[in-house]
């Protein structure tokens, strides 16, 4: 029975002394009161590791509450293991030597999350860092707490489920209209099971993309960059219309995917192999069946004169350049004739010579009908080439959000900015080194669209 109410005591408070239950007590009373100023129910503070992760949403630190919160359950459960373990046990050193590891490497694990979730809440609180002191100590933690939790001087500057609500009000409910020519994208959202809830990668995101059009997509670090063009292109299906040409994108899928070139940052390529035996490989893969082989052949000739590499045709993949790499890793998805071509990051590891050459070449791409929609994080050398920008940013959901969608010059305007990676340092949250406006922009671009 004692056990039981050990366990119990554990479960709760994390702790079976008198003065560690009153500590706990207290940390649990300060963590309900700044849950419910940032407008989360105040409950989720009695239930262990659901409680870490909540209060890292109120931080704005929500991907590091995963990791405060399995490291808090695991050091719980490993609290419990023990000590139904030791009463089972006559010999146990080896075990206590065993535990006493695993708790040291979880509580410096729980350590340099404690840190990082408590510093973004002080930051949302406007309460000074020196505040974080108090923080080293799992039993002084209860003081910043209750001060955050229960002192009516210190509010957040703003509410999680307040922002979401807003954010959500705001998203377009409209759609872009279906062209018989060119790219038209209505995504409703892009969901995940993970964690506590259901988690959105992307909402809200509609736009039509004319033929011949070079467009750059812009974002940071999770702004839903990949998730989105895998979306599109029908690698992950998301809960949208995605047309191209007229032509549903999903429900056509087979017949589509030889209209889509995706080339992605890593080059896939044997090294033993030539250029030319790798191109006509490519051919097999990418060209309908009934395509013969002298067709195949002509149709590598013809590509490698696009992208120069009739010189080097024999020449082992190995034995490339940077550059000649990059041109033969696009070549081969423009094997198929694209009305669509994706590059994610095609200038990776260019100087700013051959990266321009690149992009000019994949600007006589888009002149020719195509359109093609670029990833690159250098984008102010090669800006004049493009059309069109699409600026994605993660608000404070967590959720990828269109910001912007319009012409260079348009977007330098609406963000006030003249440089492309000075717009994505607006939408970039504040702890990863940019602005933090990226629910204002998102919020600005709904209502100009509505």
């Amino acid at each position: 029975m004692s056990n039981i109410l050990e366990a119990l005591a554990i479960l709760i408070f994390d702790d079976t002394t008198i003065y560690g239950i009153i500590i706990n007590a207290l940390y649990i009373a300060g963590v309900w009161g700044i849950l419910v100023k940032s407008g989360i129910k105040g409950w989720w503070a009695l239930i262990p590791g659901a409680r870490d992760y909540q209060l890292a949403r109120c931080a704005g630190r929500e991907s590091e509450g995963k990791g405060y919160s399995l490291s808090g359950v695991a050091m719980i459960a490993l609290k419990m293991i023990t000590m139904f373990a030791l009463t089972l046990t006559e010999d146990s050193a080896g075990l206590v030597v065993f535990i006493l590891v695993l708790q040291i490497a979880l509580w410096l694990v729980r350590f340099v999350y404690a840190l990082r979730v408590w510093g973004g809440l002080f930051q949302v609180y406007n309460l000074r860092r020196r505040w974080i002191i108090l923080c080293l100590s799992g039993y002084l933690r209860w003081i910043p707490a209750l001060l955050l939790g229960w002192k009516k001087k210190y509010q957040p500057e703003w509410q999680v489920e307040d922002i979401r609500a807003e954010l959500a009000r705001l998203a377009s409910s409209g759609s872009a209209s279906v062209m018989d020519e060119g790219l038209s994208v209505n995504l409703k959202d892009r969901t995940v099971t993970e964690f506590f809830q259901k988690k959105v990668l992307l909402r809200d995101i509609h736009m039509n993309i004319p033929q011949g059009h070079m467009v750059l997509l812009l974002g940071g670090s999770g702004a839903g960059k990949t998730t989105y063009l895998n979306a599109i292109n029908g690698y992950e299906k998301a809960n949208a219309e995605v047309k191209l040409n007229g032509t549903d994108m999903y429900r056509h899928y087979k017949k589509m995917q030889y209209e889509i070139g995706f080339v992605p940052q890593s080059e896939m390529m044997r090294g033993k192999d030539t250029v030319l035996s790798t191109l006509l490989d490519a051919a097999k893969l990418r060209l309908p069946k009934d395509v013969s082989a002298k067709q195949r052949r002509q149709r590598v000739d013809e590509v490698m004169d696009i992208f120069g590499l009739k010189p080097v045709k024999n020449n082992l993949v190995e034995k490339l350049s940077g550059g000649q790499k990059k041109r033969l890793s696009i070549s081969m998805e423009f094997i198929s004739n694209p009305s669509l071509f994706i590059l994610d990051e095609p200038d990776s590891g260019l100087d700013g010579v051959m990266a321009r050459e690149l992009f000019e070449q994949l600007r006589k791409i888009a002149d020719t009908g195509k359109i093609v929609i670029v990833i690159t994080h250098t984008p102010d050398r090669v800006i004049d080439l493009f059309d069109d920008v699409i600026v994605l940013a993660k608000d404070s959901a967590r959720t990828g959000r269109l910001a912007w969608y319009g012409s260079i010059e348009g977007a330098r305007q609406f963000f006030g900015r003249e440089k492309m990676e000075q717009i994505v340092k607006s939408v970039n949250r504040k702890e990863e080194g940019g602005d933090g406006l990226a629910d204002e922009f998102v919020m600005k671009y709904a209502k100009e669209v509505a």
